[in-house]
């Protein structure tokens, strides 16, 4: 194709055109089709570019151009081109998923080469039977993939400032803030797993028989990599791309008391904020200034719209972008029952199994918490599977 057709061809697919869907957010953007995605010149973006060249371009693929537009830079279209997207591949509209089977050209590494690395149910994801249904507290052995985050302060002091949630054998996920916005003196250096009472090791409950029934002691796993999403913006207001990776030292071994979270892979939850179903938010309550319990607590949340979270929060000059999600807002039950970086699980079943994935990570919320109207605002775990399966490594 010429330059100056594709040109013409150009300006007739972006002229007037301001995308909805694909906003830059310090060169992060998400695709139509809700994939995390990066904001680069059209030229750039191998299977987007293609299309242009054909000359004649499809009203469904015409739309989904105009809506990958992501800004100009120096004259030049700028698209939201997926990470994890090859070459030769379509693009998907609407809330198809991924493909089944992604096309690799053989001579060429996987682009996601974690993938492979992390469970999927019935694997992660435990479900007891034997929870407490209602109660504030949790059940001894429940949330099995529930870590707390070690700080090393000055005069060698340790303390549990920040939650998080084991997603293979090797990695924690948490938030960006609870590894880039601490104190400078502080130095994060574990991960403690297998907890129940802070206060107890191991930890043990008595029935009503008189027996006594005992955790395995908890353990504590030093962190050598700490992998803050490359786009968050520290201290800002928003909190944006508020999620990070842990790598511990060593492999973890299961058993009944510490297993992994599943990830939400699951095309129905992809592009999903749960509207109409229940969350949980769990942790010991413990976020960088203060704790609230030596035992893990839960509460149950109901999301919220992201537009409804919007109005609320538009006093507080935030803004909550699709990447995040809303849940809570009842007096007195909000995250302040978790941890900052901790879990908000979603009850989900696949091919017969009922297990807990991890819908989102605990990033920011009112002060004080648990404040009427008020929902707490979570990163959404979906919009960063692919960060995440592109981050970890055996």
């Amino acid at each position: 194709m010429k330059p100056n057709f594709l040109l013409v061809v150009l300006l007739g697919l972006f002229a007037g055109s301001r995308s909805t869907f694909a906003q830059e957010i310090f060169g992060y953007c998400t695709t139509p089709d809700e994939s995390s995605g990066t904001c680069i010149n059209l030229k750039e973006c191998g299977y987007l570019y293609e299309l242009v060249q054909r000359g004649s371009v499809s009203d469904l693929n015409r739309r989904f151009l105009q809506q990958s537009q992501c800004g100009f830079r120096n004259g030049q279209v700028l698209i939201c081109c997926a990470n994890s997207r090859m070459r030769n591949q379509q693009p998907q509209w609407g809330n198809q998923g991924q493909p089944s089977v992604r096309p690799t050209q053989p001579t060429r590494p996987s682009r996601r080469p974690g993938i492979s690395l992390l469970p999927l149910a019935p694997n992660c994801g435990e479900n007891f039977v034997d929870r407490v249904v209602g109660g504030k507290e949790t059940g001894k052995r429940e949330f099995p993939w529930m870590a707390l985050i070690e700080y090393t302060k000055p005069g060698n002091v340790k303390g549990h400032h920040c939650g998080g949630s084991l997603i293979n054998n090797r990695y924690v996920l948490t938030a960006a803030h609870c590894v880039s916005a601490i104190p400078s003196d502080w130095q994060l250096t574990g991960v403690r797993l297998g907890e129940w009472d802070a206060s107890t090791n191991p930890d043990c409950t008595t029935g009503k028989n008189g027996q006594r029934d005992c955790n395995e002691p908890y353990v504590d796993c030093p962190v050598v990599e700490r992998i803050p999403h490359p786009q968050y913006p520290g201290n800002s207001r928003d909190q944006l791309n508020d999620i990070a990776l842990l790598r511990l030292r060593d492999e973890v071994q299961y058993s009944d008391f510490i297993s992994p979270v599943c990830l939400p892979t699951l095309v129905s939850q992809r592009n999903n904020i749960f509207l109409g179903r229940k969350v949980v938010v769990a942790g010991w309550g413990r976020t960088e200034t203060n704790f609230t319990s030596n035992i893990k607590l839960k509460a149950e949340l109901d999301p919220v719209s992201t537009e409804t979270c919007n109005q609320r929060y538009a006093s507080q000059r935030r803004t909550v972008t699709s990447n995040q999600m809303c849940a809570g807002g009842e007096e007195g039950v909000d995250s302040c029952r978790g941890d900052s970086g901790g879990p908000l699980l979603l009850e989900d079943y696949s091919n017969g199994y009922s297990n807990y994935y991890i819908a989102g990570v605990v990033s920011y919320g009112p002060t004080p918490c648990g404040l009427k109207g008020w929902p707490g605002v979570y990163t959404r775990v979906a919009a960063y599977l692919d960060w995440i399966e592109n981050n970890v490594r055996s």
